[in-house]
This record gives structure tokens, C-alpha cells and sequence, in this order.
């Protein structure tokens, strides 16, 4: 065997070299020392190597060295390693034509057999232990242990108990097992690295726990999928994976993954390039295929309902990216990085186009059949159910919608957030303010989001006001208007949009309400309280008013039988306004005329009569019979 040869075979850790030509006297004393010491270590090796050889051994077939027998595993390691350091100064030291001593080529029988031992030990341990080696054992561990961070680190210096000792007394047993397992692979995978076998055993590690990944995914419920066929599924199939996604990534991150790199860091801490070749094999391919899953549904087809799991997939990317980078820091790995950082930009991207579509879908409703009774726009019930689940996710809007701004100004009177906290106070688009610190800055990034929440109820206003004009009754059709901004209002005080547009905003809109429910009072029933007798008239023309009036009043309660006021205590109030429209002046002239009419051909209402028809208002029964009373025809 040459010395190149050997050399490629056993490099780990450098050694001096000779700066000028030994004397000959010099080189034989080295070279004989160091044949000395050659014979020595193979002496002291042999006996426990040919013992553990599978190859010479039926019992070494069968029985595991670290099991069998934990102190003369350590002496294994230890005379193996002695054995390779000896060989390497032979080498050094000898010249050419004593490379084909015979002391060296036994050294390198020992060492070839050594390392089958090793290597049947290595796959063994981690076969055997897979229970153990889990990544959500070793992440755990990992936050207790720091033995293999300690950069004068030596396997041989501690037995592999004391080390699982020193990872701290309070960790227990399993935890402990598992340590004793790591520092066993660790000081294999060292002392095969050292001998220059470090491709069999990265070998035996990758195909091990590769598995142990890709079957992680699975059992987490992810399934790699083309995009072709992602792109086909029907969304409630599509959000179910996207759902199942969500429950796997943070475990898929934090757990697997991160328990791959902790056990990898320690088993092969001897080597940088070892643990980043072998990670990038084992993770790398992964770790782009599970990230790349939210991309693929950011490029699906959009539609309004997809836009909360897409900001859902956008919350858990933003989260887990700074865990990303430690994990996947290898510049091998470095594309899983930037796609994690490419995830949220396209994700940002798909949000916004959605919700635009959104917005376009509001302007665009174009069902002309009125709701009965002037209730609630079912269009309004789910514009409001949709922006109101929307404010739960203010904080992924807020860096979604950094530099895009409202399409149009907001009017200013629709903006009063002075009851909000300043740093949440939403400013009318097209403020120039600039930020000046970073607290400012957030304040306006929020802004630009209330701004947007408030476009998005404006259009829904707008887009009422034309749905009002199908109503033929005037006074139908401020009940609508009454309504649905009453809705618009209690859902906004019952979500996040009360915090993000402030509580005089919606004070506003409630007053707007009021104003539509004070239209619908004038129209419906100012014609029925005008025909109320004042001053003196002569009998006959009291009797003709009061005839008037009763069918007035009949009239009206007919034809708002189906009519509604959906909000209780907006009911209440407008039931209220009416009565006193109505009962104070029917009373008075009740008590003043009733003795007159009491001979007289007409149909006599009580108070009582009238504020019982009253009472009846916006039951939405959708019929009307006068209720027994006692009104009487005289």
C-alpha cells in the first residue's frame, strides 16, 4: 500500500510536518521507535479485535459488543483509536519501501476488521433504538444537554454513562437511555470518521434515519402531491389538506427536523462537512417538499373563502421561519431557507388578490329580489361574518398590506377612532405623516389595515343604498337601511373591528341607523298621526275623522304585518317612537269627544285598542287581524 493510499484512508487530525530533511541517523531512530510502538498497539488490539470480528467469530455474529459488555467496548474503541494514531506516525515517519512492513499491513487487517465491527455496531445501535432516538426524545433532551456543544469535547474521556451523568441529574430514565445511546453512536462515529471510514458509516446513517423523516411526514398526514393535482381538487378536499398541513407543520419543524439536526449535531460533531452533507440528504429533500405544499395553494385557484387558510398558512410560515433558519443553517440547505422566505411572499401575494376579489364581489352582488319585511340582506350577513372573522387576523394583515394602501380616500366623517388607543388610531388615507420611530411606524402599518376594514364596510353601505331603492314603500325601505347598519354595527362591536376602527366609529353608524329608523317613523306613520282630530269641529266631522283614522291606523298595521326590525332593543325604540307619534294625541282627543260619540254610527277606539296594534308591530307574522278589544260601533 502506498502512503497516499494510507493517508486518504486515515486522515482526521493533522499532524506536525518536517520543515527540512531528517538526518539519516534520526530517521532510522524514528522509524524504528515508531515501528516499536506499531507492534505494541497491534499486540494490545488484536486479542479484542479478532474476538468482536463477525467475519472470525460465530458469537461475534450474534452479540452486541456495547451490549455485551460496556467496558470492553470502550477498550475497543480506545485500542482502535491508539491502534489508528500509531499507524498514522509509522506512516509519517517510515520510508517509502517500509510501507510494506509487515507489522503496518497487520495493522490495517485489524483496522479493516475493526471497522465491520463498528459499522454492524453503528446500524445495530441505531436499529435497535429507533424508539429511543425519536425526534421529539432527542429535541427534548436537547434543551438539557450541552455535553456535545463542549468544544474540548473528547468521546474517550468519559464512559458513555458518565456522559449520559453529566447531561444533568434531573432528566429521567428514558432521557437517560437515550443519552447512553447518543454518546455510543457518537464515539463510533468518531473513532470511523478518525479511521477514514467515515463513508460507510454516513452510509448506515442516512439510509437509517431517512426512513425515519419520510415516515414522520406520513404519520403527521402529509402527502406529497403534484402541483397538476393539487390544482384539480375540489377546495373542501384541498382545505382539509391544508388544514391537516397546518396541524403537522409546527411538529414537522420544531419536533422533526429539529430533533434530525440536535441528533445529528451530536453524533457527528467531529465534522462540519459530515453533518452537512448528511443533513441535506436526509432533511433537505423533505423540508422543500413539506414547505413547498403552502405555495402550491397560494398558486390554486382563488376564491373568497380560501383567503382564511391562506392567512393561516401565512401565520404559521411567519411563525416557524426564525426556527427554520438554525435548523436548515448549512449553506447545503440553504434553498430550504429561502423558500421559507419566498412562502411568505407569494402567500402575501394570493391574500391580497383574494381579498381584492373580495371586495369586487361586494360591488358586483346583483340580486334584485328584496328581502321581506326589510330585514337583513343576506348579502350583509355575509359580508360582515366574512370581515369580521377577517379582524382576527389583523397581524398578518398588517404585514400583508405594509405598502399597499386603500384603492380611494376615505370620506373623513367615517373615521372616528378617538376612544382607540393612539398607536391603533386609524388615519384617513392619503395622511403624509411620516413614521419617525418604529413605534410610529407600527401605528401607521395598523392604520393602512383599519383603513382597508373600513373601505371594505363602506362598499357594503354603498351597495345597500342602491339595494333600498327596490323597495316600493318609501317607509320599507328606510326600514331596510335600519337593518342591515344595525347589523353592520352589532358585528362590529362584537369582534376586533371594535379595537381596530375605535368605539365612536361605530357610534356613528349607530346614529346612522337611528336616522334611517327615524325616516321609516315619518313615512309610515306621519300620514296616520296627521289624521288625529285637533281643535273644534262640529260632531259630524269628528265622526269622519275618527273614521279616517281608524282605517288609517287598520291600514297601516296591515300593510306592515311582515315588515321587521331585526335588533331588539333598535325594535323597542322604534316601537316606542311610534306609540308616541301616536297614543298622546289620540288620548287627548279620545277623552275630549267620546261622550259626543257615544249616539253617533262610528267605530270607537280605546287608547288601549290602539296601543295593543301598536304593540304588535315588526312580529314579522307576514298577516295582520285586528285583535278582539273593546272598541265599539255606536
Amino acid at each position: 500500500m502506498t502512503r497516499k493510499g494510507l493517508r486518504n484512508l486515515l486522515p482526521c487530525k493533522p499532524f506536525g510536518r518536517r520543515h527540512h530533511r531528517d538526518s539519516p541517523s534520526a530517521a532510522a531512530t524514528a522509524s524504528s521507535s515508531s515501528s516499536s510502538s506499531l507492534e505494541e498497539k497491534v499486540a494490545r488490539a488484536e486479542a479484542i479485535v479478532v474476538k468482536w470480528d463477525p467475519e472470525s467469530s460465530a458469537y461475534a455474529k450474534i452479540t452486541s459488543l456495547f451490549y455485551e459488555d460496556r467496558s470492553e467496548a470502550r477498550r475497543f474503541l480506545a485500542d482502535v483509536s491508539d491502534l489508528q494514531r500509531a499507524m498514522l506516525v509509522f506512516v509519517a515517519t517510515a520510508e517509502t519501501a517500509s510501507l510494506s512492513h509487515p507489522c503496518l499491513v497487520r495493522a490495517q487487517t485489524l483496522m479493516q476488521a475493526a471497522m465491520r465491527r463498528l459499522e454492524k455496531e453503528f446500524f445495530q445501535i441505531l436499529a435497535a433504538n429507533r424508539d429511543l432516538l425519536d425526534p421529539e426524545s432527542v429535541s427534548v433532551r436537547s434543551a438539557r444537554s450541552s455535553v456535545s456543544e463542549e468544544p474540548d469535547y473528547d468521546p474517550w474521556e468519559n464512559s458513555p454513562e458518565e456522559e449520559a451523568h453529566l447531561a444533568g441529574k434531573s432528566i429521567g430514565e428514558v432521557e437517560r437511555a437515550a443519552g447512553v445511546v447518543m454518546a455510543d453512536l457518537r464515539a463510533i462515529a468518531d473513532t470511523m470518521v478518525f479511521a477514514g471510514y467515515g463513508k460507510e458509516c454516513v452510509s448506515t446513517y442516512k439510509a437509517l434515519r431517512k426512513s425515519i423523516v419520510d415516515e414522520g411526514l406520513y404519520r403527521l398526514g402529509f402527502e406529497r402531491l403534484p402541483r397538476a393535482q393539487i390544482q384539480k381538487l375540489d377546495w373542501a378536499v384541498l382545505e382539509l389538506k391544508v388544514r391537516s398541513w397546518l396541524g403537522a407543520s409546527r411538529v414537522a419543524v420544531r419536533t422533526l427536523f429539529h430533533g434530525e439536526r440536535v441528533l445529528l449535531d451530536h453524533v457527528f460533531a467531529g465534522s462540519d462537512a459530515v453533518r452537512e452533507v448528511v443533513f441535506a440528504d436526509i432533511a433537505g429533500d423533505a423540508a422543500l417538499q413539506f414547505l413547498g405544499f403552502p405555495g402550491l395553494v397560494a398558486k390554486s385557484k382563488r376564491s373568497p373563502e380560501k383567503l382564511f387558510r391562506l392567512l393561516d398558512l401565512y401565520d404559521a410560515v411567519a411563525e416557524l421561519r426564525p426556527e427554520i433558519e438554525p435548523i436548515f443553517s448549512f449553506d447545503s440547505t440553504a434553498a430550504v431557507r429561502a423558500q421559507a422566505l419566498a412562502l411568505l411572499s407569494k402567500l402575501a401575494e394570493a391574500a391580497r388578490a383574494t381579498l381584492a376579489d373580495f371586495e369586487s364581489a361586494i360591488m358586483k352582488e346583483s340580486s334584485r329580489l328584496p328581502v321581506p319585511g326589510g330585514g337583513v340582506h343576506p348579502m350583509t350577513r355575509y359580508a360582515m361574518n366574512y370581515i369580521s372573522l377577517l379582524a382576527d387576523y389583523q397581524s398578518a394583515l398588517v404585514e400583508i398590506f405594509a405598502d399597499f394602501h386603500t384603492p380611494t380616500p376615505i370620506p373623513p366623517f367615517f373615521f372616528d377612532t378617538s376612544q382607540a388607543p393612539a398607536e391603533q388610531q386609524p388615519a384617513v388615507s392619503g395622511s403624509s405623516a411620516p413614521p419617525t420611530t418604529s413605534s410610529s411606524s407600527e401605528g401607521s402599518r395598523r392604520s393602512a389595515i383599519a383603513a382597508r376594514f373600513a373601505w371594505l364596510i363602506l362598499s357594503l353601505l354603498c351597495k345597500l343604498d342602491g339595494k333600498a331603492a327596490a323597495y316600493p314603500d318609501v317607509g320599507l325601505s328606510y326600514l331596510f337601511l335600519a337593518n342591515n347598519v344595525q347589523y353592520i354595527v352589532n358585528k362590529a362591536r362584537s369582534c376586533r373591528l371594535r379595537d381596530l376602527l375605535g368605539e365612536e366609529w361605530a357610534a356613528r353608524l349607530a346614529a346612522k341607523a337611528r336616522q334611517h329608523a327615524a325616516g321609516y317613523e315619518r313615512a309610515a306613520w306621519g300620514r296616520v298621526a296627521a289624521t288625529i282630530q285637533t281643535g273644534d269641529v262640529s260632531a259630524g266631522e269628528t265622526r269622519r275623522r275618527m273614521r279616517v283614522f281608524s282605517a288609517a291606523l287598520e291600514e297601516a298595521c296591515a300593510a306592515q304585518a311582515g315588515w321587521v326590525v331585526a335588533d331588539a332593543a333598535m325594535r323597542e325604540e322604534v316601537r316606542a317612537t311610534v306609540r308616541g307619534m301616536i297614543l298622546p294625541a289620540y288620548r287627548g282627543f279620545y277623552t275630549r269627544w267620546e261622550a259626543a260619540l257615544e249616539d253617533a254610527s262610528a267605530v270607537l277606539l280605546s287608547p288601549d285598542d290602539v296601543g295593543n296594534r301598536l304593540g304588535g308591530l315588526f312580529s314579522g307574522s307576514g298577516s295582520y287581524r285586528p285583535k278582539e278589544s273593546s272598541s265599539r260601533t255606536v
